[in-house]
C-alpha cells in the first residue's frame, strides 16, 4: 500500500482526498494534511482515518511515499528538497517554482541521491509526453525546436498584476509575450501552466509565454505548440475552473500505481 499526504488543504488539495474517499485512489492511503489553519486540515482528512498536522515538519514525520503540493510556491521551496531528501517523492502543482534553476537543481540533486522523484502533474494542460518526445527528437537531431504557450484569460484574473489596466474590460489584447522565465518573474503565482510545459520542452529561459486578456471571458484557455523540423504538436486545453488541475493529481497517482501506465 502506497501511502501520501497532501500540504495545503483549500479547494484543489480537497479534490485529492474527496477523490480518495470515493475509491478513486485503490492502492493509496492517505496518511496526513497539513495547512495554515488545522482546522482546514482537519476538516479535509475527516473520516479518512489520516492525521491532520501543525506544521510540514509533522507531516514529513509521517515518511509518506508523495507529498502532493496544492498549497504555494514558497511552502514548495520550502518543503520539497526535505522530502526529496528523505525518501518521499514529491507530486507538486506549484510548478512555477521550478523555474528558479537553484531550486531545480537543488531537488534534482536530493531526488537522485536519494531514491525519491519529483513528478509534475499535468495541472490544466497536458501533451506533456508528446511535447517531451518532440523536445528530445530535436535534441538527437542537433536541430531547433520552437516551443511555447499562449493563455487566453480575462482582465479579473489579472487584477492585482501589472498586466492589469481598466482598458481590458473595453477590448481584447495581448498583455505579455516573453520568454516562461520572464512570465514568472512578472507574475509569480500565475503562470505555472507556462513553467511546466517550458519543463516538458526547451526550458523556462527559451520557451515562450503569451498572454492574451479577453473582456467577460471566463477560466482559461491553453494553446501549447512544440515544433521541430518535420514535426509539429498543438495541445489546446480550455477549463472554466481550476478543478482540473486537482483531477490531474488524481490522474497521475492513478497512472503511478496502474499495471498500464500511459506517458
Amino acid at each position: 500500500m502506497r501511502t501520501f499526504c497532501i500540504m495545503g488543504c483549500g479547494h484543489l488539495g480537497t479534490i485529492v482526498a474527496n477523490a480518495y474517499t470515493q475509491g478513486l485512489l485503490e492502492g493509496y492511503r492517505l496518511v496526513g494534511a497539513y495547512s495554515r489553519d488545522i482546522r482546514d486540515a482537519k476538516a479535509l482528512v475527516e473520516g479518512t482515518g489520516a492525521t491532520a498536522v501543525a506544521s510540514p515538519a509533522e507531516l514529513l514525520a509521517l515518511k509518506p511515499d508523495y507529498l502532493i503540493e496544492t498549497a504555494s510556491i514558497a511552502l514548495l521551496k520550502e518543503v520539497a528538497p526535505k522530502a526529496l531528501r528523505q525518501g518521499t517523492s514529491v507530486v507538486p502543482l506549484s510548478v512555477g517554482a521550478f523555474a528558479d534553476a537553484d531550486f531545480k537543481g537543488r531537488c534534482i540533486q536530493e531526488a537522485l541521491t536519494h531514491g525519491s522523484k519529483i513528478h509534475i502533474p499535468s495541472g490544466a494542460v497536458g501533451g506533456f509526453d508528446v511535447l517531451n518526445t518532440i523536445s528530445l527528437m530535436g535534441q538527437a537531431k542537433g536541430t531547433k525546436v520552437d516551443a511555447g504557450i499562449h493563455t487566453h484569460k480575462g482582465p479579473k484574473s489579472l487584477k492585482g498584476t501589472p498586466l492589469y489596466s481598466d482598458e481590458l474590460e473595453r477590448g481584447e489584447r495581448q498583455v505579455f509575450h516573453g520568454t516562461t522565465a520572464e512570465a514568472i518573474k512578472l507574475l509569480p503565482t500565475k503562470v505555472n501552466v507556462a513553467v511546466a510545459t517550458a519543463l516538458a520542452t526547451t526550458g523556462a529561459e527559451v520557451a515562450t509565454s503569451t498572454i492574451t486578456s479577453v473582456p467577460a471571458f471566463v477560466g482559461d484557455d491553453h494553446a501549447i505548440t512544440a515544433e521541430g523540423e518535420g514535426v509539429k504538436a498543438l495541445v489546446d486545453v480550455y477549463s472554466a475552473s481550476s478543478d482540473i488541475a486537482g483531477w490531474s493529481v488524481v490522474a497521475l497517482l492513478r497512472n503511478l500505481a496502474s499495471p498500464i501506465q500511459f506517458f
